[in-house]
This record gives structure tokens, C-alpha cells and sequence, in this order.
């Protein structure tokens, strides 16, 4: 059994009831648990699938097992002086002994000093496993995660400096040439690209549950006409869970897959609405003979009184821009849907609190400011007066640069082919908007103060302006994002809710509130 492995059983060792938390700490401290051999380690791991009443009853010799090897080992642990006390020095002396462990030492500066595993990444920083750190008597700090891991992932990995990104391995410029969304979500959701075979049975999964519930029509009837795109969405995506009103049990594999198919295909017709009803228009029932991104802009903008054929290079595009969102490693939306779903809720519930966490303009909202910003500058020859102004620090120059990436960002050269695409076959290069666009992003990669600190065109500059030339109004950007990174949230509650080390998250604070003090009637309060 591997390091980390071995790692995750002792935390898996953490228990409800007191007595048993301290029979099974007690036996890890003493460093009984670094003893076992490979045998008592496979019983110890069924020892954990024990109910903990079952346990306890074990632990106090009121029930026996009938095998001895078993048995022997129940009452080991059960021989452990709990009562004992324990320091922190005891916690480092136990490290099952490996070729390549590593460890990071803490000195408390109090006498105490304590170990914590090394665990190495694949691609990216090794992390520091401090599980354990609340025995210290301290917790970590570390406000907005900008240093913590909060989770094992194989899904998906930014190497920022470089300017890489990877869907379970694949560089997305591969995946962005040859691949489609959907090809790209079963790679997501399963780890691997799709055979043909799986590929069509995904795709006709898909394409066989995009219809809503008549009755859901009616349930949008309640906002008003002018609500928000996202208002809508987040309560129409939560309420989803009252149409399918059978039992979920997020454990059950089955019910996880039936779940995840019907958000993936239920999401694009829900958008659709959430822009047809806002224009006061029909909605349009989704059709089986188009592909996914096809179906969605004919449900956007086709009408029932003319026929309507998606555009193969608009659908193209659309498409990509939504392969390209699918997924962006652990970021406030993503963290929010694995939060939430911790706790075992419905998935729907999940994905609607990732949907409440992108409308935030500091997260989805980053395509739409692009836009604003166009409208703001107002005219070609302004282009000159505004970035000399980002110069002097008095405009902010949005859909350029990135948090994360320090180098190029791999998803926009991929969007600067596609909207050239876009602008070429719907003919508005000579727009003047996308003229004014196009100017900026000629000073971004040519001026030196831009290059030097590295504020180039990202995703959402392109993305922006290829929504705005097919149709897709400015308050609709951050909603089309939402449709895109459906499948990424559902392939991340998906992980989580299948590790066996499964706990709801429960973050800690840094209290600097009021220490106790006495209640004071009303008639005594200054």
C-alpha cells in the first residue's frame, strides 16, 4: 500500500464519537499503526467501513468477530490507554517509512515542534498535508485559498508561467483543433477521450433529454421580464430538482450519471429560455437532428414563423467557446459547486450555487466588462487616448492579461483564429466596434509597455466580441459561460462525491470579534 494511501486511512480513522476518535488516535500515535504489515493494514481499512455503534460495541468486547486475524487486531486497538496524554512530538515519530517520503518540520516556537507529509503532484507544486495542523492548538490562515489546496484533482491543471492548460492531460489547443464540447466532457467526466462507441452513446444521451418539463414552462411565468439572465438560471437550474421529484441518493453511481446527463442536456434549453423570455419571445423547443451548439443557436434565435439553419462556422465557434470554458482548475465557482456538494446535496442544488458564484463580476463577468469597455471608448480614434490612459493608471484595461496565466493564454490564440472566422463570414469586420477591438489588440502585442508586462488579449476579449457579432446580448455572456462550465462543475462534484475520503467542508476563521461579556437589559444601554 502507497504513502498517500496510507495517509488517507488515518485521517479516514477520525471519528464521531469521542471514545472511538481516541481509541484510534492513541493506537496511531503510539506508533502501533506504522507496525502493521500488509495483511493487518487490509483489515484496518474494513475496520473503517464500520458503522460507528458497531465499533464501539467491538472496542468494549460486547460483540467478537469469527475471524481470530481480525479479532486480534480489534483488540489491539482496543488495549490502547486513551486516557494517556499525548503531545505533538508523539504525532511526527510515526510517518510510515518510505523510498521518497518527505516531510516538512513546524517548530511552534512554544516546544513543539510537528511533521506533516509531502504529497507530489503530477504537474505543478508539491503540497503540504496539514489535515492534522488543529492538533497544534493553531489552524492555517490563508484568506481566498491563494496558497491551500483544498482537494486531490486529476481533471484538469494550469501551468500559469507557461501558459499551458490540460483537460485530464490533453493540451486544450489539441483538443480545440480536433475535439468538440461534448467529446470534451466525456473526457472530463470519464478521464479518457471516448471510443466511437462511447461517443455516440454519450452524444445520443445527450440529445435525448434536452426537453424540459411542460410545467416548466409555467414556472418561469413568475419572473418578471426584465429579471436578470443569471437570476433566472441559478433558480430555474435549483428547481430543476422539484421535476424529478424521485429519490436521489448522490452515493448511488446510477443516480450520479442520470443527473449529470440531464444537467449537461437540459442546461443549453434552459438558457435559451432564459433569453427568450426576457425578449418576449416564443420559446423554442430543442431538435433532435442537431448537434449541441446548432440546437442551442436555434433554439436562441429561430422564430416559428420562418425555417432557421444554424451557420456550421457560427455553430463551430460556439462550440469551442464552450469547450474552451469547460473547466479552469479550482476557481471560486468550482471551489463553490464541491463545497455545497459536500454536504450531499442534490447535484441541481450544486451547480445553482456555481451559477450564483459566476454572476460576480470578479469572476463571470469578465467577457461582459470586455464589451462595456468597447462601448465606453465609443469610436476608433479614441483607441490612442485610452491606452495611453491605461498607461497612466487612469482606465483599466479589461479582457487583456489573466490572474492565473503569466504568459499567454493558450485558449486565446485559439479564439483569435475563431474570430477572424466569425467576423469574416457574417461580414463585420468593418463594424465599428470590432474595428475598435481590433485596434486595441494591434497596440496590446505591439507596444512595448503592454508586451513587458504581459497584458495580452485573453479568452474573454475574443469570446466577447465573437458573441456579440452572432447575436448574444451583453447580459447574456455570463450565462453562456454557465452552459460552459456545467460539464467542469458536475466532473468536479463527480470526483469528490466518489472519494472514499469524502467530508463536508468545513472551513475555520481567525476570530477578533468580542471575547464573552454580559448581556445588558435595553434600558441600561448607552
Amino acid at each position: 500500500m502507497d504513502y498517500i494511501s496510507i495517509e488517507k486511512m488515518k485521517w479516514r480513522s477520525r471519528r464521531s464519537i469521542l471514545e472511538l476518535d481516541l481509541f484510534f488516535e492513541r493506537f496511531i500515535n503510539e506508533g502501533r499503526f506504522a507496525r502493521m504489515n500488509e495483511v493487518q493494514l487490509g483489515y484496518y481499512q474494513q475496520l473503517l467501513e464500520f458503522e460507528d455503534g458497531d465499533l464501539l460495541q467491538l472496542f468494549q468486547g460486547k460483540v467478537r468477530l469469527a475471524d481470530p486475524l481480525f479479532q486480534m487486531l480489534i483488540d489491539e486497538i482496543a488495549q490502547v490507554d486513551f486516557y494517556k496524554e499525548s503531545t505533538m512530538t508523539d504525532v511526527k515519530e510515526n510517518k510510515v517509512e518510505t523510498q521518497n517520503q518527505r516531510v516538512v518540520k513546524v517548530d511552534f516556537g512554544n516546544g513543539q515542534t510537528a511533521e506533516y507529509p509531502v504529497y507530489k503532484a503530477t504537474l505543478g507544486q508539491d503540497v503540504v498535508d496539514f489535515g492534522a495542523f488543529g492538533k497544534s492548538g493553531f489552524w492555517s490562515y490563508d484568506p481566498a485559498f491563494l496558497a491551500t489546496a483544498a482537494c486531490e484533482s486529476k481533471i484538469t491543471y494550469i501551468d500559469g508561467d507557461k501558459g499551458q492548460l490540460f483537460y485530464r492531460g490533453y493540451p486544450i489547443e489539441q483538443l480545440a483543433e480536433h475535439s468538440s464540447h461534448l467529446e470534451g466532457a466525456y473526457a472530463l467526466l470519464n478521464g479518457e477521450l471516448p471510443t466511437k462507441a462511447q461517443k455516440e452513446e454519450f452524444e445520443t444521451a445527450i440529445r435525448y433529454h434536452t426537453m424540459v418539463h411542460d410545467q416548466f414552462l409555467s414556472f418561469f411565468k413568475g419572473f418578471r421580464r426584465d429579471s436578470h439572465p443569471m437570476a433566472m438560471l441559478a433558480g430555474a437550474v435549483s428547481a430543476m430538482a422539484a421535476f424529478y421529484p424521485e429519490a436521489f441518493d448522490f452515493k448511488n453511481a446510477e443516480h450520479r450519471k442520470i443527473a449529470i446527463i440531464r444537467l449537461i442536456a437540459k442546461m443549453p434549453t434552459i438558457v435559451a429560455m432564459c433569453y427568450r423570455y426576457g425578449q418576449g419571445l416564443p420559446f423554442m423547443y430543442p431538435r433532435n437532428d442537431l448537434d449541441y451548439s446548432s440546437n442551442f443557436l436555434y433554439m436562441m434565435f429561430a422564430t416559428p414563423c420562418e425555417p432557421y439553419v444554424p451557420n456550421p462556422v457560427i455553430a463551430k465557434a460556439f462550440d469551442r467557446i464552450l469547450l474552451l470554458h469547460a473547466d479552469h482548475e479550482q476557481n471560486a465557482s468550482t471551489s463553490t459547486v464541491r463545497l455545497a456538494g459536500s454536504s450531499g446535496t442534490h447535484p441541481f442544488a450544486a451547480i445553482a450555487a456555481g451559477v450564483s458564484c459566476l454572476w460576480g463580476p470578479a469572476h463571470g463577468g469578465a467577457n461582459e466588462a470586455v464589451l462595456k469597455m468597447l462601448n465606453e471608448i465609443g469610436d476608433e480614434s479614441r483607441v490612442d487616448v485610452f491606452m495611453q490612459g491605461v498607461k497612466d493608471k487612469k482606465y483599466r484595461l479589461m479582457g487583456f492579461g489573466h490572474r492565473v496565466y503569466k504568459n499567454m493564454d493558450p485558449r486565446a490564440s485559439i479564439m483569435r483564429k475563431t474570430c477572424y472566422e466569425v467576423l469574416d463570414v457574417l461580414g463585420k469586420h468593418d463594424d465599428p466596434l470590432f474595428k475598435l477591438a481590433m485596434k486595441l489588440e494591434k497596440i496590446a502585442l505591439e507596444d512595448s509597455y503592454f508586451i513587458e508586462k504581459k497584458l495580452y488579449p485573453n479568452v474573454d476579449f475574443y469570446s466577447g466580441i465573437i458573441q456579440r457579432a452572432i447575436g448574444i446580448p451583453t447580459e447574456m455572456f455570463t450565462a453562456i459561460f454557465a452552459l460552459a462550465r456545467t460539464v467542469g462543475w458536475l466532473a468536479q462534484w463527480q470526483e469528490m462525491i466518489e472519494d472514499p475520503d469524502l467530508k463536508i467542508g468545513r472551513p475555520r476563521q481567525l476570530y477578533t470579534g468580542y471575547a464573552a461579556r454580559d448581556y445588558v437589559a435595553v434600558a441600561d444601554r448607552k
